[in-house]
């Protein structure tokens, strides 16, 4: 057998795709990979795909998969890991390579997070052997969508509701209720408004299909941020409600919003991510509205530290 790595270019992202959908099959049940996500990450401005990401084969095969990026913040790198089952050595080596270069970026003074499904085809001994720890769970959440039953709902009383559209305005907007309703969440990073604005945009955000929503004389009061550029499914990217506010049916009006709006695009599915312990009380509220435990996905993180 002769292992292999190389960085990744532009021109992988099939494969990558067709192998992160191969570990999709295996995790989940079914393909849940679009190449056009696979696009998005591998031509992010912030990465350098020369030095930040890392294909391995095995005579010839590719066999795992893996990128780091560092734009959550100092200290903070973010990882990617892919591997078929049974191919340790090469998921170890890509485990290697992320580990140095996120000690470069950070000077051996930071961390380093993996997101895993809870069984993942990467062996857990392998992370353990090496120092991660768990800190995490998630939960990935999806209700069916049918355009009889989920009509627009009735707003709460003198709530209205805009889309973002082309305006510079509500764009900020967005982004500054993104901040402050998710400021006390775990893992939450603040990221400036031009760093956040290529965040979204690298991954082909539809600024129709983002929302605030505001009361009179309390102004702005709530987010929400979708995408429909999934194949399996439409998809909740942030739901925020001001603190002050919740509990007077805002997200529930937001969520019911999003499940209309995308039945009467002619989604089937709609899917969000949640935190288990979010203290905000999201996991129940989307329960209550039909949601349910599609997987789970444990945060996993490795304290950095300098080996000079």
């Amino acid at each position: 057998m002769t292992l292999t790595v190389r960085p990744a270019g532009p021109g992988d992202a099939a494969d990558v795709c067709a192998l992160l959908n191969a570990v999709d099959v295996i995790e989940i049940g079914r393909p849940d990979t679009d190449l056009g996500t696979v696009e998005s990450d591998l031509g992010a401005p912030d990465i350098d795909l020369a030095t930040d990401s890392w294909l391995a084969f095995e005579d010839g095969r590719l066999v795992a998969y893996a990128l780091v990026w560092a734009d959550s913040g100092p200290g903070r790198v973010d990882g990617d890991h892919y591997v078929l089952p049974g191919h340790d050595e090469a998921a170890t080596l890509l485990l290697e390579r992320m580990e140095t270069r996120a000690r470069e970026i950070t000077g051996g003074k930071g961390t380093l997070k993996l997101q895993l499904n809870v069984e993942p085809t990467l062996d857990l001994a392998l992370l353990a052997g090496r120092g991660y720890r768990t800190v995490r769970r998630f939960q990935v959440m999806t209700r069916t969508l049918s355009a009889s039953a989920d009509r627009p709902p009735a707003a709460p009383a003198g709530l209205t509701l805009r889309h973002c559209g082309d305006d510079e305005a509500d764009r900020r907007r967005a982004h500054a209720l993104v901040e402050e309703t998710f400021a006390a969440h775990f893992g939450h990073v603040y990221r400036p408004y031009e760093t956040w604005l290529d965040h979204v945009e690298g991954r082909r955000l539809d600024w129709s299909l983002v929302w605030i929503a505001s009361l009179p004389e309390e102004g702005d009061v709530a987010v929400l941020l979708t995408r429909d550029d999934r194949t399996s499914m439409a998809w909740v990217s942030h739901l925020g409600v001001r603190g002050d506010l919740r509990g007077r049916g805002i997200g529930g009006f937001l969520l019911r919003h999003g499940f209309a709006t995308y039945a009467g695009r002619g989604r089937d599915t709609l899917g969000l991510g949640v935190d288990t312990l979010n203290e905000t009380g999201a996991l129940a509220l989307y329960e209550a509205h039909g949601m349910v435990g599609h997987y789970g996905v444990d945060a996993w993180e490795l304290a950095l530290h300098s080996q000079e």
